[in-house]
């Protein structure tokens, strides 16, 4: 069985699907492994890397396509890419099925079986293949990071001889995987950090970060079976603004992840917030590709309101693309070789499983669940 891997084509993705070590491994596995030339140039892994691992070099796009059983990639394919696939292959990405429905049927009438990445299970046995939860442990590192670069004060507490400096606030909204990280994060950097959430379970694990949890009673909320946050009501979502707002004024930075799976991310800063924030201040909306938190975020640019800056900054995780690349690969690996049959040397859908039920959208010509 082939495994074939092109290179992303997204302008400034510098990710790499798969790392050379994790090449070896499906080499090991008795895979035959075909990759696009210069699939490593982002994260410095040349062709002959590649080549020592135990892959095939080709320049041939086309022919990769037509040639391989199974198709790794990060980003959703491109249209054009879809009628170059084997009718029948695995193709296993990210695939936005509910903003791209018409790509998913596309892939269905190609034959294709693709296993979005978005839809794997949050469950124990999946952790080992959550794309979603890696990725996002390292956009909330960088989110902190880059807001602690822009902001014009330091974040720890300092005592000097010239007097006692005070430690940044930092307040992170959403306290999921991408959240958390930041919390963890902004306290190593000595601030400050509050956090808030509409889960009151997740309560304990921002205090065992050293954070404060805010409190804000909205009534029932929750989360779904897979862990994610339940959408608000929007009678919920202006109570929570309101607190929101006395928080965020007494804020040097503002992280906000709140995302809702499948949907548009909700709106938590208002443009009026925005204006009750100190000249200086920083926000990074972490949501901003799914629509965004925060009123008056652009996509891709670092916006100023009246001295607050806004950043809307795509792609955090691809900002460390070395091990963005290597937390990805692992993913991929770890699903293909849950599914692999060691005797005969190909991965096998089980559609009884419980995991490719959760991630498997078409198969056999047919699109196996509504978005």
């Amino acid at each position: 069985m082939q495994i074939g891997i092109p290179k992303e084509t997204y302008p400034g993705e510098q990710r790499a699907v798969v790392i050379p070590g994790d090449v070896a491994r499906f080499v090991k596995l008795g895979a035959t492994v075909m990759i696009e030339s210069g699939l490593g140039a982002g994260i410095r892994a040349t062709d002959a890397e590649y080549e020592k691992a135990g892959a095939t070099v080709s320049s041939d796009r086309a022919a990769l396509f037509a040639g391989s059983d199974i198709i790794l990639r990060l980003r959703k394919p491109d249209p054009a890419d879809i009628p170059l696939l084997r009718p029948g292959c695995i193709h296993v990405s990210y695939l936005d099925p509910f903003n791209e429905k018409a790509l998913v049927v596309q892939l269905a009438e190609r034959g294709v079986s693709a296993i979005s990445m978005e839809l794997i299970p949050r469950t124990t046995r999946a952790q080992k293949m959550d794309a979603l939860s890696s990725q996002a442990s390292l956009a909330g590192y960088v989110a902190v990071i880059l807001a602690a670069q822009r902001t014009d004060r330091v974040f720890p507490m300092m005592t000097t001889p010239a007097g006692t400096i005070n430690p940044s606030r930092v307040f992170v909204i959403g306290a999921g995987v991408a959240g958390l990280q930041a919390i963890a994060t902004a306290k190593r950097l000595g601030a400050r950090v509050d956090a808030f959430d509409t889960r009151p379970a997740v309560a304990e694990q921002v205090r065992s970060l050293g954070a404060r949890f805010v409190e804000v009673d909205l009534g029932e909320t929750g989360q779904t079976k897979d862990g994610y946050a339940r959408a608000l009501t929007e009678e919920q979502l202006q109570k929570q603004r309101e607190a929101m707002a006395k928080q965020c004024a007494m804020s040097d930075v503002v992280i906000t992840t709140a995302q809702v799976f499948g949907r548009k991310a909700p709106i938590i800063v208002t443009k009026e917030m925005v204006a009750g924030m100190k000249p200086g201040s920083i926000i990074v909306d972490l949501a901003v590709e799914t629509g965004g938190n925060v009123e008056g975020v652009v996509l891709g640019q670092e916006v100023d309101v009246n001295g607050v800056r806004i950043l809307g900054l795509e792609n955090m995780a691809g900002r460390v693309p070395v091990h963005a690349s290597q937390m990805y690969s692992a993913n991929l690996y770890n699903l293909v070789e849950e599914f692999w049959n060691k005797e005969l040397k190909t991965m096998e859908l089980n559609l009884e499983d419980d995991i490719i039920q959760g991630c498997l959208i078409t198969h056999e010509g047919q699109v196996r669940r509504e978005f």
